[in-house]
């Protein structure tokens, strides 16, 4: 029979499980939206990665005011504040939207990101932290498969609404469209918000403070270092990938017009969802890091076909690429911040910050593909998955040394 302590674990998990849910289906309209806004008011793809830019660019800001406000009040408190944040942003879209201001409206998504960025910094260590340490990368890519989850909603909502008008309608019946969405998304974090409240939460604090030493610094330590350098990389990748993903399929000749291409970006959003699922069951067979490099490895040739080929090879391989880039969020979150104990929430905050990495390839990879074809732009996620690459190198070589040390 369960216990007390045992049923509030379970009951915190679901709930912070919902944060992941709720920033992957907010992510998942990220990509459509690029595309409505190209639609709606004739922007370039350059400018419409001002989306991503602003959206990503808020993790940067946000993450150490929100480590500082977990270090002083605690990570349900921090839930609250992320949700709040993101229910105002969201609301903001109303006034924004019915002026037509583009400029408005990406400020509008900064303030909603700064929410989805405060989550983030505030969920990923507390559910890694909420049991077994051994288990943590598990954890955590279970949780983020609930993510995946909200990432194949988002594209398949806004493939439902955002071109529900088609091209012909005037853009401030697209935007209406867009408003109702985001009432309703400020209705359910709110709902999310207020369950979080009533409900009492274990404090983690104490596995935190049960470390006997604070341990070497960050800046000294290889195997965080090299993480924060990787996940920039990665969230640099997969924000780049996805928010060109409907221009590459409506330009590879298999006559798809905006919203099937939306319905395809729900399906590689749902292959992203199955392979963090995957994942989670692999990482007891397979150590974290042997599975980081063959996950890699794979993205490497998939984006090596995208950028060289065409039609519906191509298309396929950037939509299976989605798959092998599922577990590597969670997975190079928990692998750099392993051990840390007492350091844990300053290098999670660190790790939130290094999402800022989608802010910079949304508008390099617009620009190559405006200047040179889309196809090209894929090239610069190539050099991410390289990285990631050597990084799983890098841990299984520092494994292996452990072992070795050990067995003297």
């Amino acid at each position: 029979m369960m216990n007390r302590d045992d049923a509030l674990l379970r009951k915190t998990i679901i709930l912070v499980t919902c944060t992941f849910f709720l920033w992957g289906m907010s992510y998942g309209l990220l990509d459509v939206l690029n595309k409505h806004f190209q639609q709606a008011m004739q922007l370039s793809k350059a400018d419409s990665g001002w989306l991503q830019t602003a959206y990503f660019l808020a993790y940067f800001v946000i993450a150490i005011p929100a480590a500082l406000f977990n270090e002083r009040f605690g990570y349900k408190r921090g839930l609250i504040a992320g949700l709040c944040f993101f229910a105002v942003g969201a609301l903001l879209f109303i006034p924004s939207l019915l002026n037509a201001s583009f400029l408005a409206f990406v400020l509008s998504l900064f303030v909603l990101a700064c929410g989805s960025g405060f989550l983030e910094t505030t969920a990923n260590p507390y559910i890694s932290l909420l049991g077994d340490e051994s288990r943590s990368e598990r954890r955590l890519n279970m949780a983020q498969a609930f993510c995946g989850l909200g990432t194949v909603v988002g594209p398949l909502i806004g493939g439902a609404f955002f071109f529900k008008l088609g091209n012909s309608a005037p853009s401030g019946a697209q935007h209406d469209m867009v408003m109702q969405v985001y009432v309703w998304i400020a209705a359910f974090v709110a709902l999310l918000a207020l369950a979080i409240a009533r409900t009492p939460m274990p404090d983690v604090g104490r596995y935190e403070a049960a470390a006997r030493e604070e341990g070497r610094p960050l800046i000294r330590n290889g195997r965080f270092v090299f993480g924060v350098l990787a996940q920039f990389l990665y969230v640099a990748a997969q924000v780049g990938i996805g928010a060109f993903f409907i221009n590459y399929a409506m330009e590879s000749g298999m006559r798809l017009n905006a919203q099937s291409a939306a319905w395809l970006l729900s399906l590689a959003m749902m292959l992203f969802m199955a392979g963090r699922f995957v994942g989670t069951f692999a990482i007891g067979r397979l150590s974290a890091g042997r599975l980081l490099m063959l996950f890699a490895f794979a993205d490497i040739l998939l984006s090596l076909v995208v950028v060289t080929m065409g039609g519906v090879i191509a298309v396929g391989a950037l939509t299976l690429m989605f798959f092998f880039m599922s577990i590597m969020f969670p997975t190079i979150f928990s692998l750099a911040i392993k051990g840390l104990e007492r350091q844990t929430k300053r290098a999670s905050s660190i790790l939130a910050m290094s999402v800022s990495g989608g802010a910079v390839y949304p508008y390099l990879m617009g620009y190559v593909s405006d200047h040179y074809g889309t196809p090209l732009a894929y090239a610069i996620p190539l050099a991410s998955f390289i990285v990631i690459f050597l990084y799983s190198v890098y841990l299984e070589k520092e494994k292996t040394a452990q072992v070795a040390v050990s067995s003297i």
